[in-house]
């Protein structure tokens, strides 16, 4: 995030596009609610009707994959109506010219054959969105879950670069992380690109320094990100080690997947609990939840928190990094520290971004009115940045990156006449390893379900309740239908928390070219009919109150 949380609030205008914050994040989403009720503006982007759809100005129920169409064409409208920042493009920015000619091309009225939303809708949130000082742009894994997800963040940042909506309170862009600690996990260098702190492993300057300051060799080649990895498994990967994370549930073509790791030699999971993909386990480390360990985690504001253990572990569980010191000690890696402290100072020592910051430092602050420091914070007197770019852009100059509209990886046909997209719900977390285990959730939402309309339910002979088959190229799940006005025709969606019914069996693992994340948010699917269904006791899973009652 370019911004702070804490800004939200006094936005005047809010562009949410990609994100159920209401079910997703919950906390971010009070702060939206803060500002519409203060008399701000906010307008969603979804395929969906979510709860945040309720209290948005508008909804621009763009057609799934149609991002870039939307994004170029709101660009359009802002260059032709000469509501560009030109001080700023001139002064912070470079490559705008070939933006402008780009967006030339993508007029609102042909963006509503594309998008399906219309073109004085587009016009409209062009007008306000370039006019009014404080407005961020939010968006989540429904702009970055896409075989051009890449193109959706450029030209995201398009948008922010040309009206000037940056290094200011309350503006800026700002994408929210979908999981705890996964901002702290890339700015440790848990990617395949990146050193901690963002420097690139390709770099030969921060190449040379790690080298120097570890005292080893090692590649100066990115490694293999996430999606080829999985693809890789049981063929030149022949070994794991998954930590945290069940992959067998939450990666895309999992039963390809599946084939992988029984066809691989040796697989360690490293997890506080059981999960799906601990079956293919040789060895499995008992780890530690957040109230047993010492540590930081940096939310999606930058902000590194203290963590301090409560408790002592349960039976043989011990800490992640004990763990993993050990097992490198096994290895002949000579670690030496001693505690979560000394980790993190070794983590940070060579990363200007985070150099001020300490456990130390942190603990110190518990008696402020905020805890914890929000990176860069390059020196131990520095306050914190609580938001960036305030004395011009980073990076020099800003880079503006034209981008052109690429249709899904797969899109419906005769065999497959649906598009399916996935998300989280508000009572169930990620894989559901932990959630699924308290009885209050698992009673809120205790089976997987799909959203379907009743336009295309009818054309199945699928009733409300009806167990259905949901079946794409990948494979098939069988799970329950809940009949909607929450989805648009030609469209289903479902959850992906259900191991019974892993919604990833069925998802594209088709990766966008630069990152190569999986297009989880659309892929070509069919549904039908299998028997009927009753209705389940209590709150039928789904339904938002007030919002779309099943039909």
């Amino acid at each position: 995030m370019t911004n702070s949380i804490g800004e939200i609030r006094n936005a005047d205008f809010l562009f949410v596009i990609g994100s159920n914050t209401s079910e997703a994040h919950p906390i971010i989403a009070m702060e939206m609610k803060r500002a519409v009720r203060r008399g701000g503006t906010m307008v969603v982007a979804d395929p969906r009707k979510i709860w945040m759809t309720t209290i948005a100005e508008k909804h621009l129920q763009l057609n799934p994959g149609s991002d870039v169409w939307l994004l170029n064409s709101i660009a359009h409208v802002i260059c032709e109506e000469g509501l560009a920042d030109e001080a700023f493009i001139r002064d912070n920015t470079e490559g705008f010219e070939q933006v402008r000619e780009t967006v030339a091309r993508y007029s609102p009225e042909e963006a509503e054959v594309h998008t399906g939303i219309p073109a004085e809708d587009i016009r409209w949130v062009a007008r306000k969105y370039a006019t009014t000082p404080k407005a961020g742009i939010y968006y989540t894994l429904g702009i970055t879950e896409h075989s051009h997800g890449t193109d959706n963040v450029y030209a995201l940042a398009n948008l922010v670069l040309m009206t000037g909506h940056l290094g200011k309170p309350s503006a800026g862009m700002n994408p929210l992380r979908g999981q705890n600690n996964v901002q702290g996990a890339n700015d440790a260098g848990a990617t395949p690109v990146f050193l901690p702190g963002y420097q690139r492993v390709d770099d030969p300057e921060a190449h040379a320094k790690y080298e120097k300051s570890w005292g080893v060799e090692f590649p100066s080649e990115p490694g293999l990100n996430l999606n080829v990895m999985m693809k890789e498994v049981g063929k030149s990967i022949k070994g794991l080690f998954v930590m945290g994370e069940d992959i067998v549930l939450s990666e895309p073509n999992c039963m390809e997947l599946e084939k992988g790791l029984n066809n691989s030699e040796f697989m360690i999971v490293q997890d506080a609990f059981m999960n799906e993909t601990a079956r293919f386990a040789d060895v499995i480390f008992p780890a530690s939840v957040f109230a047993e360990k010492e540590g930081v985690f940096t939310n999606s504001e930058r902000r590194v928190q203290r963590v301090r253990k409560a408790v002592e572990p349960p039976g043989q569980a011990r800490e992640d990094w004990r763990i993993l010191i050990d097992l490198a000690n096994a290895c002949g890696a000579g670690w030496t520290f001693e505690s979560a402290a000394a980790v993190y100072d070794e983590m940070v020592k060579d990363a200007d971004k985070f150099s001020g910051i300490s456990h130390a430092r942190l603990d110190a602050m518990v008696s402020l009115p905020k805890t914890g420091l929000q990176w860069p914070c390059p020196t131990p007197d520095h306050p914190g940045t609580t938001f960036l770019h305030e004395e011009g852009v980073l990076r020099g100059k800003g880079l503006f990156t034209a981008v052109e509209y690429r249709p899904p990886a797969e899109v419906p046909d005769e065999d497959y006449g649906l598009y399916l997209s996935t998300g989280r719900t508000l009572y169930h977390y990620n894989s559901a390893t932990q959630t699924r285990r308290e009885s209050g959730l698992d009673e809120k939402q205790s089976e997987a379900w799909i959203e379907i309309h009743p336009r295309d339910a009818r054309r199945r002979d699928i009733k409300n309740h009806d167990k259905v088959r949901v079946s794409t190229r990948r494979g098939s799940v069988e799970v329950r239908a809940l009949i909607s006005r929450q989805v648009q025709p030609g469209c289903i969606w479902m959850p992906l928390h259900f191991g019974e019914a892993r919604a990833n069996v069925v998802t594209n693992d088709a990766g966008d070219p630069v990152t190569d994340t999986a297009e989880y948010k659309v892929c070509a699917a069919e549904v039908h009919r299998i028997e009927e269904g009753t209705a389940p006791d209590g709150l039928y899973p789904g339904t938002f109150y007030g919002l779309d009652a099943p039909v």
